[in-house]
């Protein structure tokens, strides 16, 4: 009862006006499809959510309850991947403003990212994040865009045996890092890799993640709408009436059920700052996914727009 009055409650205030209610019930009934983290077997939630911009709010913005209710709904459906960067502004200190309460910290998977050079500055860095995060124990800590990323490996070794981190890893968005990428998921032992990957921006899947799949590292994906594009692309465009046949219903569902699809993927991280995105972003995450006959065929219909 308590889901069915969150809904209703969302309805009333206008913020779930575009979707099917039922829809959104039936949602309760099943089970948000998860993958596994080869390097531990712990099973991951396939969506989360992404913080850069959507959460550079300060502290006595008026958007913060708005922000609660995502990530609200974010764990009520059965998310719990955040994923954050002290590059990401002010978005860091909302995060843990808004989870705060323990029983809400403990049941989240908290990311973050180490951006500077050097190794006391780096530890600076990463210190302040998990404090401004809530956090004594970070679950994934990782090199953001491969700054200095030999001197931060090894620091994030040293706190993985010493328990501070559970996970550390190496991100970047662009193709241009993909060759370096690929050295470092031969030459070190990852446990994540977060890359961009989308239907429009398919590189990632030609060596990047079938290599992070064959090395048995996970996959966080960023820019997953390819950085808001994609919606531009399919502007006045309906959804296929043949996306039912992997239980899509809506553009956002397509993209990332397209992107989830891929079996070296094992989180997508979608940012929003809006409850209603929020709910249909984890829709993609129930029901079926897309063969391998449907992703040809999704391809070739945005692609031809």
């Amino acid at each position: 009862m308590k889901r069915r009055e969150n809904i209703k409650t969302l309805l009333a205030m206008g913020l779930l006006s575009s979707f099917d209610w039922a829809r959104l019930l039936a949602m309760d009934l099943k089970n948000i499809q998860t993958r596994i983290i080869p390097s531990s077997k712990e099973a991951l939630p396939v969506i989360g959510v992404g913080t850069w911009q959507t959460f550079d709010v300060g502290l006595g913005a008026p958007e913060l309850p708005q922000l609660k209710e995502v990530l609200r709904l974010l764990l009520e459906k059965g998310g719990k991947v955040i994923d954050s960067s002290p590059m990401y502004g002010r978005s860091e200190q909302v995060i843990g403003h808004l989870t705060s309460e323990e029983i809400v910290s403990k049941q989240l998977f908290m990311a973050s990212k180490v951006w500077v050079s050097g190794k006391d500055q780096g530890i600076v860095q990463m210190n302040e994040s998990m404090k401004k995060m809530g956090r004594t124990k970070m679950e994934l800590m990782q090199v953001h865009n491969l700054l200095d990323w030999k001197t931060h490996l090894t620091t994030l070794r040293n706190w993985k045996s010493s328990g501070k981190i559970k996970y550390l890893g190496i991100t970047h968005y662009h193709h241009s890092a993909y060759s370096k990428i690929e050295q470092l998921l031969k030459n070190e032992p990852l446990d994540f890799l977060q890359i961009n990957y989308s239907i429009l921006e398919r590189e990632a899947s030609d060596r990047i993640l079938p290599l992070a799949q064959e090395k048995g590292v996970a996959v966080l994906n960023n820019r997953p709408f390819g950085g808001g594009g994609l919606f531009s692309k399919v502007k006045n465009t309906a959804v296929p009436a043949w996306a039912k046949e992997f239980d899509c219903t809506s553009w956002g569902q397509f993209f990332l059920k397209f992107n989830l699809s891929h079996p070296a993927i094992t989180c997508a991280i979608p940012g929003t700052s809006k409850p209603k995105h929020m709910v249909d972003n984890l829709g993609a995450g129930y029901g079926l996914l897309p063969t391998e006959r449907h992703r040809q065929k999704m391809i070739q219909f945005i692609d031809q727009l």
